[in-house]
């Protein structure tokens, strides 16, 4: 029904959304449309994927909202062919609510009560519209008045010059309250402030409006009332009034009293919704590089979650990320202690071999660090954040995985898993927790969830999941799974053991053909089938079988085999619904089975003599890791407790529009410390050479 016009409107073909949309209505999720439907949709990705299924419960929510009006004014006895015709033809939501502005339910208006005085023929006679005959007083004028104001206000066509108008010239502003004008905050710069409407930037516009809900600021739109009032004149005087001071008055008054009221409420809540997509935007590709880091893999882990005053939390995990033993130590409070801890630490290393020793970055993190590295030698040392580590450690899911573990302890397993598998780990949280967002308390919320939502399913999907260790949390992200069928998968597998094959998933109750059709190809089951821990699809292997044998191969010769892989003829499989994309996949496949995309394991190196802000210098070079990407710049963990800021100003020795187009979360980076303001806890960096 809408693939033209979506077509149209994304620059896609035609074929394309109408492939895609049948695929959603037939129950394909946006991960498997994209990885296994290559050619229905002629190769689209997933982004172009999500925005035809956007467009498409947009303009079906327009057409719903389309629907309500015309039974409304049906029901008032007022609909016209003409207006039908009108509000069938409307394009967006703005032009719909405009025309039924008019016949829109309202209170009693200065208008209505001079309706109900029997005031329209005059109103209409000032108007120009209609003559007029019988004597009026000056208070029979302004209730007329009061009508033409009205409708000013509710004519589709004027409104839409006004806002027009009023969006290209107006102007953001916001002024200190009384009362606190002498306070200072976080939100002085904004006390005299005033830019244009259409450039205000997101990260501005945002703080701006908490500014005012919490009481700082006083925020106005301001628009070039003069130009707009006279291009309103000039459209209303296309008909002769009698009376056409009196006309120009009610149209002075229905821009100052209504029009310039309504507009100001309307583009306000345009520049937040402006502001929310671009803030989500940034959360969302910040999110997605932070699950996407390079996991340690399965390595024994000791993890320490500090603490100067309660004792550092320890917990050693094996390579399965399963908690072997838990400790609490003091080396902080006096001499005595830190050797007791040396000595106790020691003996935990000895007794379990870790081979990384994992270190919340939080407060006392590089006192942990040197404490941990004056007791042992030989292991490497790795910062981790502990972003949102005691959210989980309070959460339903952690009480459920340790019922009898301490609160503080968990915090320790959460960290030390986060460097094993950021990904299987940072999906038990509420992505807003995990600190790598922009104002993500102000927008909204509904929009954030579901954009969330969408990295993560997408992340867990391109990464894969093994069908026998991963978590429900980390399972009801899988195509076609959701949280029910995860707990199904995981009660299935401790009561009959684990999946020998992706076929045996099929024993999951409930887990039917179309929902094995959906998650298959993105769950990984080891030592099964030849194919059972890559992405080719069950669908797909009796095609491999074949292309095995038709070369004279053995199925488990080839997999994993690059070189007896290269050597395919593969584009000689091509036929039906199987395609050089299908094909391509297979190969690489054939070639890494069940690679990894997210890259290989690095950890930070911080200055050993930096640890705290008071040990920052003017000039200073250090390394770093990119925690957060705004749209004014990136913040850089460098070791001390408090995230440095590289303005995008300074991110590069070129002009750079989009901080995203220089450097993202986990990216290890090279600064220069520009400026240190201990007071505020402020560091000023730079990036450039």
């Amino acid at each position: 029904m809408y693939s033209s016009l979506i077509a149209r409107e994304l620059n896609l073909l035609p074929q394309q959304v109408e492939s895609t949309l049948a695929l959603q209505q037939g129950g394909a999720t946006v991960p498997f449309i994209a990885r296994y439907r290559k050619e229905a949709t002629d190769n689209l990705d997933e982004v172009a994927i999500q925005a035809i299924l956007d467009r498409a419960a947009e303009l079906e929510e327009l057409d719903e909202r389309r629907a309500a009006i015309l039974r409304s004014i049906e029901e008032q006895g007022r609909l016209t062919p003409a207006l039908a015709q009108i509000l069938n033809a409307a394009k967006t939501r703005t032009e719909l609510e405009d025309l039924y502005l008019p016949y829109r339910p309202k209170r009693r208006t200065r208008a209505t009560i001079a309706k109900e005085k029997g005031l329209e023929p005059l109103a209409d006679y000032v108007w120009g519209t209609a003559s007029f005959t019988g004597s009026y007083t000056a208070e029979d004028l302004a209730g007329a008045r009061d009508i033409l104001a009205e409708r000013v206000a509710e004519d589709a066509d004027l409104r839409r010059f006004a806002r027009a108008s009023a969006a290209r010239q107006g102007v953001l502003t916001s002024t200190v309250l009384s009362d606190k004008k002498d306070t200072k905050s976080k939100y002085e710069m904004y006390y005299e402030h005033r830019e244009p409407l259409a450039a205000a930037p997101s990260h501005r516009a945002l703080a701006i409006f908490r500014g005012e809900a919490e009481d700082f600021l006083n925020v106005r739109l301001r628009f070039p009332d003069e130009e707009i009032v006279a291009g309103l004149k000039a459209r209303c005087s296309r008909t002769r009034s009698p009376l056409p001071e009196e006309r120009d008055h009610a149209v002075e008054d229905g821009w100052k009293r209504l029009l310039s009221v309504s507009l100001e409420g309307e583009l306000r809540a345009e520049l937040k919704g402006r502001a929310d997509a671009q803030a989500i935007e940034v959360f969302a590709q910040n999110l997605r590089n932070l699950l996407l880091a390079p996991p340690a893999g399965n390595r024994r882990v000791l993890a320490l979650d500090p603490g100067l005053r309660t004792g550092t939390k320890l917990s050693m995990l094996d390579e399965t990320g399963k908690l072997l033993e838990t400790a609490t130590l003091y080396s902080e409070r006096s001499m005595g202690e830190r050797a007791q801890a040396e000595a106790a630490l020691r003996k935990l290393v000895d007794r379990h071999r870790p081979e990384l020793i994992a270190v919340g970055n939080g407060t006392g993190s590089r006192e942990a660090e040197s404490f941990v590295r004056s007791s042992v030698s030989g292991v490497p040392v790795v910062s981790v954040s502990e972003q949102g580590a005691s959210i989980y450690s309070a959460s339903e899911v952690a009480r459920e995985e340790f019922p009898e573990l301490d609160v503080s302890l968990r915090g320790a397993v959460s960290i030390g898993r986060r460097l094993q598998d950021p990904l299987g780990e940072l999906v038990k949280l509420d992505p807003k927790s995990i600190g790598v967002g922009q104002y993500q308390h102000d927008v909204n919320q509904p929009l954030l969830r579901k954009k969330l939502g969408e990295v993560v399913d997408w992340c867990v999907n391109q990464v894969g999941v093994d069908a026998n260790t991963a978590s429900a949390q980390l399972l009801e992200h899988v195509s076609g799974i959701g949280p029910v069928l995860a707990r199904r998968i995981v009660e299935h597998r401790n009561t009959a053991g684990a999946f020998g094959s992706r076929q045996q998933l099929l024993d999951v109750r409930g887990l039917g053909a179309r929902a094995f059709e959906q998650c298959a190809g993105f769950l990984r089951i080891r030592d099964g089938h030849p194919l059972d821990n890559s992405a080719v699809h069950p669908e797909r292997y009796a095609l491999v079988a074949k292309m095995a044998a038709d070369h004279g191969l053995a199925l488990a010769d080839l997999v994993g085999n690059a070189a007896l892989a290269e050597g395919l003829e593969w584009k000689r499989y091509a036929g039906g619904d199987v395609g050089e994309p299908t094909l391509r996949d297979i190969v690489a496949e054939l070639k890494k089975p069940g690679r990894d995309p997210r890259g290989s394991f690095e950890p930070p190196k911080f200055r050993d003599d930096v640890q705290k802000l008071e040990d920052l210098r003017e000039g200073m070079a250090l390394d770093g890791v990119i925690t957060n990407v705004t749209a004014f710049g990136a913040f850089v963990d460098i070791g001390v407790h408090q995230d440095g800021l590289v303005h995008v100003s300074q991110l590069a020795n070129k002009f750079v529009r989009d901080p995203h187009q220089v450097v993202k979360v986990g990216d290890r980076v090279t600064v220069k410390v520009v400026s240190v303001d201990l007071a505020r806890r402020r560091i000023a960096l730079t990036m450039k050479d």
